[in-house]
């Protein structure tokens, strides 16, 4: 940057030196520090130990994830968000394409017929449905529904398709947006009012290929967590209150965020059972009913990701759905010839891109290598590799694990080697430590004041219960507070033993079963 001064003379400043300057006078001033921040890309302010929700906003802006958009609880998603939607996107859409599942697509608007008509399923999200009103300046004789979710939009068309038993199974899927929106608090991911997902929605013969099909969605879901987003989840059973309105049973993969203490209920797939009326004739002649299912994931999955692995540096993503898997950071000192080490970034890029990685060079020459290091740290790539003279000198490059910051220097000719290695290493580690956080914030409870007390810790809650609504409506009434109140979250599949004579942690009464407990999202 050059000034000139009234004597006539000019001096240049570096830019990078005068915005640190800037930053410190003002931070030391009163002035706008996080505005100053947030356009030098200095990264993250707040910690995430100290204050979650501003950590977590800042990560999701800086790390190029979202930008937040001039309407309430909706936001941009960047090309690094939808990348990662991609990726789960693919495996998702290759695996229920192996179960015959068709995509299709059907319209956003519903009519208040519609709605009406499957009111037991639309019950729970009615106070959230989005009304068109008007058109131009002109009132619509009938005010049209944003879809929130689509059984009231694909049923009625199910019934017009489905005549005989030859019509079955009947098995589609659709990847779409919904639009939610009473509620208060928005969060990028987890509570928006827009948002993209996929739900399925089948139809059989007969209730046990729909049992079937719920665990086999379900557990597609628990390999996106565990295998992609390397997030540990348990797989049960919701209780009658917390399943779907007008279905017969929903189970879900439920995810734990140990900083915040709430669980989050990470995908879920229901059996509808026979209640929406939607009548074929049999292999007998007869009238029959059919017995259907939905199911859905969205992209509340990544917001769960950003929460479990980032850290007070910003991003830590898997590789596995990462969009950039490695950046290559040249490092020249003086007197070096940049030339020649840009050369070998680039030929270290094609290198392991050929062998099938997602790999970028950062060849930008008006930033500095440590303000490159900090900025894809922000970002979470999950592995760097630094290319300088001495490393030209000894056919090597350095690479810098995000995960943990662990260092090495890697022979060139054992690169793609080296680099996968690595990278499956940082997908499990990432997975365990997960884990072990998960885990170690879980609590026994089999009393009212066992509960009471993990409660206030912020754990996750496994406990004796009796299986009854009101005791579930009871538990969220004692527990209502400003942070919200607790309420079942799951009752896992791998059921712990239930010694003879085992009571509810709530009532006294007879236990059935071990459920998880805790606030949630």
């Amino acid at each position: 940057m050059r000034f000139q001064l009234s004597s006539g003379l000019s001096i240049v400043v570096c830019l990078g030196c005068f915005s640190a300057f800037l930053l410190k006078y003002l931070s030391g001033s009163g002035g706008k520090k996080k505005d100053v921040e947030k356009e030098t890309g200095l990264g993250v302010i707040k910690k995430k130990n100290e204050n979650f929700g501003e950590w977590y906003s800042e990560v999701v802006v800086h790390g190029e994830m979202i930008e937040y958009y001039d309407i309430s609880g909706c936001y941009i998603l960047r090309p690094w968000t939808m990348a990662i939607w991609e990726t789960m996107q693919a495996f998702f859409d290759a695996e229920i394409k192996k179960m015959k599942i068709k995509n299709c697509y059907f319209p956003l608007f519903v009519s208040p017929a519609g709605l009406k008509k499957e009111k037991d399923h639309i019950e729970g999200f009615a106070p959230e449905v989005a009304w068109v009103t008007k058109s131009g300046k002109s009132e619509l004789e009938v005010p049209i529904a944003i879809r929130p979710t689509s059984e009231t939009v694909m049923y009625p068309y199910y019934s017009k398709w489905i005549r005989g038993h030859r019509d079955l199974p009947l098995k589609l899927n659709q990847w779409c947006n919904v639009v939610r929106w009473e509620f208060s608090n928005p969060t990028p991911f987890i509570k928006s009012r827009e948002f993209l997902w996929q739900e399925g929605h089948t139809a059989f013969a007969t209730k046990e290929e729909a049992d079937k099909e719920v665990l086999e969605i379900l557990e597609l879901y628990r390999r996106i967590y565990e295998e992609y987003l390397a997030i540990p989840v348990v797989k049960g059973k919701k209780s009658e209150k917390e399943k779907l309105a007008g279905g017969l049973y929903t189970t879900s993969v439920e995810a734990f965020v140990p900083n915040t203490g709430r669980g989050v209920q990470g995908a879920t797939s229901h059996c509808l059972g026979q209640n929406l009326d939607i009548t074929y004739e049999n292999e007998k002649g007869e009238k029959a009913m059919i017995w259907q299912n939905s199911w859905s994931y969205s992209t509340r999955t990544i917001g769960v990701m950003v929460m479990v692995h980032g850290d007070d540096k910003g991003l830590v993503l898997p590789p596995k759905v990462a969009s950039i898997q490695a950046i290559v950071i040249p490092v020249p000192f003086k007197d070096a010839d940049t030339h020649v080490i840009f050369d070998a970034c680039l030929k270290i890029v094609a290198q392991l891109s050929e062998a099938g990685f997602r790999v970028e060079a950062d060849l930008r020459d008006n930033y500095s290598p440590d303000w490159k290091y900090s900025h894809w740290e922000l970002k979470g790539v999950p592995l760097r590799i630094e290319i300088g003279a001495k490393d030209l000198e000894k056919k090597q490059v350095g690479c810098v694990r995000r995960d943990n910051c662990a260092k090495v220097d890697i022979p060139v000719v054992d690169l793609v080697k080296e680099v996968k290695d690595m990278f499956d290493k940082i997908q499990q580690n990432l997975f365990d430590v997960a884990k072990q956080k998960r885990d170690a914030s879980i609590r026994v409870a089999r009393t009212w004041d066992e509960f009471t007390v993990a409660l206030s810790n912020k754990k996750l809650i496994l406990a004796p219960w009796c299986d009854e609504h009101e005791v579930e409506e009871d538990v969220k009434a004692r527990t209502k507070s400003e942070i919200g109140a607790a309420k079942s979250l799951c009752s896992p599949f791998d059921q712990p033993e239930l010694p003879e004579g085992t009571l509810c942690f709530a009532s006294g009464k007879p236990a059935k079963k071990w459920t998880y407990w805790g606030r949630s999202y």
